[in-house]
C-alpha cells in the first residue's frame, strides 16, 4: 500500500513538472502586438508596433505610410491601403475627440512632464565621419513632445527627424530625435524639448571629443614584460653557472 502511495506521488510530481515546462515554452511564444490611433486639432498619429519596436507609422504631412525597421530584422510590409485606413480612422478619432469634449467639460486634463533628455551618438565618434545624436525623453503625457537642435548656439534644422511618440506600460510616452552630423572637434550641440506640462524647454548639451586610446596600460605591461624576460634570462645565467661549478 506504502509502496502504490509513493508511486502515485511520484506519477502527480512527474505531471506537475510536465505542464510547467509546457507553460514555460508556451509563455516564451507570445508577443505583444500594438495598435496606436490618437488625434488632436491639429495633429494625428496612426501606428503599428511588435514587441516594443515601431514597425510602421502614418505620415499626414507627406500622405505615406513608413516602415522604420531595422535592416538586420526580416522585413514585414504593411497590405495596402493601411495608410488609407490610418485616414479613415483619424476621422473617426476627431469626432469622437468633439463629443468627448462636449460631455466632459469639467474633467481636468493630465499632464506628466517629460524626464531630462538624454543625447548620445549612435556610433563611436571619429572625426570627420558622418554621425547622428539621438535626444531621448520619456515618462511624458500628453503626446507629443517638440525637439529643437542647435549647432553652436545656431538653430538646425537639416538632418533631424523625429519618430512618433511610443507608449509604455504605465500610460505615458517616449519620444526620440535624431541629428545628422560631421563631427569636428571643439563644435557644441544642444538638443532642447518643449512639452504642454513644461513652463520652459529642457536642454541637453553634447560637445564633439574623441577618446584618445591611452599609452599608460601599454607601458606598463612592456616594462613588466622587460623585466620578466631579464628575470628569466639572469636565473637561467646563474642555473648554467651552477651546474658548470657542480
Amino acid at each position: 500500500m506504502k509502496m502504490m502511495k509513493m508511486m502515485m506521488m511520484m506519477m502527480m510530481m512527474m505531471m506537475v513538472l510536465f505542464l510547467s515546462c509546457v507553460l514555460c515554452v508556451s509563455a516564451d511564444s507570445f508577443h505583444e502586438d500594438l495598435s496606436i490611433n490618437g488625434c488632436s486639432d491639429v495633429d494625428g498619429e496612426g501606428m503599428y508596433g511588435l514587441d516594443g519596436e515601431e514597425m510602421w507609422y502614418a505620415d499626414f504631412i507627406n500622405k505615406r505610410g513608413v516602415e522604420p525597421q531595422p535592416d538586420f530584422i526580416d522585413h514585414i510590409t504593411y497590405v495596402e491601403g493601411t495608410y488609407q485606413q490610418a485616414e479613415a480612422n483619424q476621422q473617426i478619432c476627431r469626432v469622437n475627440l468633439k463629443n468627448g469634449r462636449s460631455g466632459n467639460k469639467d474633467m481636468p486634463v493630465e499632464r506628466d512632464a517629460p524626464s531630462s533628455p538624454m543625447i548620445y551618438p549612435r556610433d563611436v565618434v571619429e572625426l570627420g565621419e558622418e554621425n547622428h545624436l539621438i535626444c531621448h525623453v520619456s515618462g511624458f503625457y500628453p503626446a507629443p513632445v517638440t525637439f529643437y537642435w542647435t549647432k553652436n548656439g545656431e538653430n538646425v534644422t537639416q538632418g533631424a527627424s523625429s519618430n512618433v511618440p511610443f507608449p509604455s506600460r504605465d500610460g505615458s510616452f517616449s519620444q526620440f530625435s535624431t541629428l545628422q552630423f560631421l563631427p569636428q572637434l571643439g563644435d557644441m550641440y544642444s538638443c532642447s524639448v518643449s512639452h504642454r506640462a513644461l513652463d520652459q524647454s529642457l536642454s541637453r548639451i553634447w560637445e564633439v571629443e574623441v577618446q584618445q586610446p591611452s599609452v599608460g596600460p601599454a607601458v606598463f605591461c612592456g616594462l613588466g614584460l622587460t623585466v620578466g624576460l631579464i628575470g628569466v634570462a639572469v636565473g637561467t645565467f646563474f642555473l648554467i653557472k651552477g651546474n658548470e661549478c657542480s
